[in-house]
Formats: C-alpha cells, structure tokens, sequence
C-alpha cells in the first residue's frame, strides 16, 4: 500500500466541496502527482503492488490505534453503505441494490446504483475505528419468479462477509465485550 499517497488522496475527498477527480487531484497538486498516478492507486487489483489496498491493509493502517484506545468493553459494529455511482456502468461491483432505509434515495423514491460496501469498526474510548471491509459483489445472474426477471445476486451473502470479518477481528486479538445469544 502506498501510505503518502492513500493520505493525500483522502485529504484531497476530506477537503473538497464539489466532484473529486483524479484530474483534479493533479491539477491541485501542479502535476506533483500525476492523473496516471491516482488512477493506478485506485484500481489496483495486484495484492503484490504497493499501491494494493484491502482488509488488510487496513488493519495495518489501524492497528496502533485500535491498540491504544482497546479495552474489554469495547464493541464491534457492523453495517453497510452504498457509495452512489449512477452514471457507471453496471458490473459485478457496480450494481443495483434493493430498497430498504439503508439504500434507498428518498429524495427520487427508487432504489441506488452503486457500490455497496460491508464493514466492521471498533468502539472504544469515544472512538469509532474501521477495522475491516470488503466490497458485496453481485457475480450471479438468478432468476426471479417472483419479478418474472434476470437479477444480479452475490455468491457471497453480506451476512457470510460479516461472519468472516468477525472472524478476522478474532484472530486479530481485538479485546470486545462478547456476548452469548442463545
């Protein structure tokens, strides 16, 4: 993972009040850091390049932290977002996701196209860290009965994400308040 530039691509979105691009980014910095440059760190998919970043990474990033603030009461949440991508086109990581409170856009009354992305953070301290993620790929194309139409449906349910997440979390030795459910 490439650290500098994971830090100034995310001041540059923390610090923007309009559309970010990596364009722009270059721009912003005098072609310092060149358009090619962003757009290789974003899409690498190589875990062997170091501009890679995944789970793992984070925990990488996070761990001195989680490690400063930890303690036996703290807590692991889960959930999921959908980072709104309506001008791209669909694919297995960019796609339609059903209408519920989490992914509904109230203000046109329909369901988001985008990237839906699963997470766990670590509460501890007054502090909410991200501590793993990974992205819900729909691959599957099944048939509905019930919508009599072709719908895209990940071979991995988001709560199977969740599970392995917690799971990581475990191995990764994060002190939480565990709780029985019977």
């Amino acid at each position: 993972m490439n650290r500098e530039m994971l830090e100034l691509y995310s001041d540059y979105l923390l610090s923007s009040f309009s559309y970010t691009t990596a364009t722009g980014l270059a721009a912003l910095t005098a072609g310092v850091v060149s358009h090619d440059q962003v757009t290789r760190f974003l899409a690498s998919d190589d875990k062997a390049s170091p501009d890679h970043f995944d789970s793992k990474a984070l925990w990488q990033l996070v761990k001195p932290l989680v490690r400063e603030v930890e303690h036996g009461g703290g807590v692991l949440i889960e959930g999921d977002t959908v980072e709104e991508k309506p001008y791209t086109a669909e694919s297995e990581l960019v796609c339609w996701h059903k209408a519920s409170p989490d992914h509904y856009d109230h203000s046109q009354g329909k369901s988001v196209k985008g990237i839906n992305i699963v997470n766990v953070l670590y509460e501890a301290g007054g502090m909410r860290i991200p501590v793993a993620f990974a992205a819900a790929l729909k691959s599957l194309r099944v048939w509905s009965e019930q919508k009599g139409r072709w719908q895209k449906k990940g071979a991995v349910s988001k709560n199977e994400q969740v599970r392995a997440m917690l799971k990581v979390c475990w191995h990764n030795a994060i002190q939480y308040l565990r709780q029985n459910h019977r």
